[in-house]
């Protein structure tokens, strides 16, 4: 039996001759197997796939207002900054359709699906925005929420959700079948609405730094999702556009090419960019949280700025000596991605003028902002108690009504009532609550109506010496 290059080594007898055939059909049904689980091939389907991203690409009629309605809703998330409402946006949400036409058409060259496509984009963008400028002109609700500045710059954590979900969305979309739609929208809706949502807050408050922030996030994660359109489409090997010209093919191929590397080398780079730039992040709260540490001084604020490449840190307490500060530069200088970061330390006992006055600035920020927390915290806390304690009160003073008694007692002295009734009424003016006893008499039908107003005034009287109360409230019904 000849042996091939790769086993010239393996010496192969009847008695090992069985051993290495079931090794081989293992390693091959193990191939096998795993081509199966990740192949995406067999069960896609170009044409279904082209038809149903064109016809989700034009912007008229219901889809129009199906857009402003949820652009309205995830505005409302955003404003009062709810998550699950702006999840329950996004799961109406048709932004997809025009910018997964876009990685189509380049992907196909299919020149007139990419003026569609484009022209609907731009439809998008402005009905989105103008939706959400509206509605932030409206409300009276102003104030920058978490959820708002959240999407006032982009993150790699962005772009990953743009990618992932691009990815999820036209791999689901190319496989033979019907899958609901609400998984499209859900895998894309998180990285385009609320990016324009936010862009139409910017420019309804004045804020063209959100605005631009925001629209510069909305265009990565667009470039992104079309771009993921793109590959797999060319993964999967769909159908090119055939002309009749074939220099109109050419020169649509051209056009589909360059946009590609348009759209590609400059998504790249902002990617690596942006991963860099949250490699520092990261890296550099990790090195001040576990090596900026002396005995007696507290880190109360730090800064990290990833265009100058440089740490601010701001300490309060003792004064840290200038060899302990030239020992965490040195350290600072032996971590990865941070060897060229400049570390500045300010200190209250070593600085004067500018710096002196923001390391001041910086500690009385932070000072503020605990006193302010936990005041109102306390304060809530005491209201709670506050209500309680009243409540517990009122609770005891008709317990501690001898009820019972007090109603034998005026049935003997007024023997034409014939109902009774006693109960403490808790009241506001909106500056404090009070307890207000109020009594209740009904009278017997055939009772005068001068035998009534004497007696209910010898009944208030009694009832108020029989009880120790200062006041009381007298009705009848």
């Amino acid at each position: 039996m000849e042996n091939s290059e790769k086993d010239k080594d393996i010496k192969i007898t009847p008695q090992n001759a069985d051993e290495i055939n079931l090794q081989h059909l293992v390693l091959k049904s193990f191939k096998k197997f795993f081509i199966e689980l990740f192949d995406i091939h067999s069960d896609s389907d170009s044409e279904a796939t082209i038809e149903a991203v064109k016809k989700d690409i034009p912007f008229k009629g219901h889809t129009v207002w199906i857009l402003i309605f949820s652009i309205f809703v995830a505005s409302i998330g955003l404003n009062v900054s709810s998550s699950a409402v702006v999840i329950g946006a996004m799961l109406i949400s048709p932004l997809m359709g025009p910018i997964v036409g876009v990685g189509l058409a380049v992907a196909t060259n299919d020149l007139i699906t990419l003026r569609r496509s484009l022209l609907n984009v731009i439809v998008m963008v402005i009905l989105s925005v103008l939706t959400a400028f509206l509605y932030f002109k409206i409300s009276p609700l102003t104030e920058e929420t978490p959820e708002l500045l959240a999407r006032t710059y982009p993150t790699i954590l962005d772009v990953l959700i743009a990618i992932f979900g691009g990815l999820g969305l036209i791999v689901a979309k190319t496989k033979s079948g019907t899958i609901a739609s609400v998984i499209f929208g859900v895998a894309i809706a998180t990285a385009l609405m609320p990016p324009l949502c936010t862009v139409g807050y910017g420019l309804a408050v004045g804020n063209a730094s959100y605005a631009g922030g925001a629209l510069y996030l909305f265009s990565i994660n667009a470039v992104f999702i079309a771009l993921s359109t793109f590959i797999v489409c060319k993964i999967l090997r769909f159908p090119l556009v055939r002309y009749a010209d074939s220099k109109l093919l050419r020169r649509t191929s051209q056009i589909a090419s360059l946009i590609a590397i348009a759209v590609m080398v400059p998504s790249v780079w902002l990617f690596i960019k942006l991963l860099d730039q949250q490699v520092f992040e990261n890296k550099s709260k990790e090195f001040v949280t576990h090596q900026i540490k002396y005995d007696g001084a507290e880190v109360v604020k730090f800064t990290q700025d990833f265009e100058l490449n440089k740490i601010d840190v701001y300490l309060i307490g003792r004064h840290v000596p200038k060899e302990k500060i030239k020992e965490w530069g040195t350290s600072l200088s032996k971590v990865e991605k941070l060897e060229e970061t400049t570390l500045r330390i300010h200190q209250r006992d070593d600085q004067s003028g500018e710096m002196a006055e923001k390391l001041s600035s910086v500690v009385k920020a932070g000072i503020l902002e605990d006193l302010y927390v936990k005041n109102d915290k306390l304060l809530n806390d005491k209201d709670e108690r506050i209500r309680f304690l009243e409540n517990e009160i009122a609770l005891l003073k008709i317990r501690a009504v001898p009820f019972e008694q007090i109603s034998e007692e005026l049935k003997i002295n007024y023997e034409n009532v014939e109902i009774f009734s006693y109960s403490n009424k808790i009241t506001t003016n909106f500056q404090k609550i009070d307890t207000l006893p109020v009594i209740n008499i009904r009278w017997k039908k055939d009772v005068s109506s001068k035998e009534k107003n004497e007696n209910l005034k010898k009944i208030e009287s009694w009832v108020k010496f029989r009880l120790h109360l200062d006041t009381l409230q007298v009705l009848e019904y």
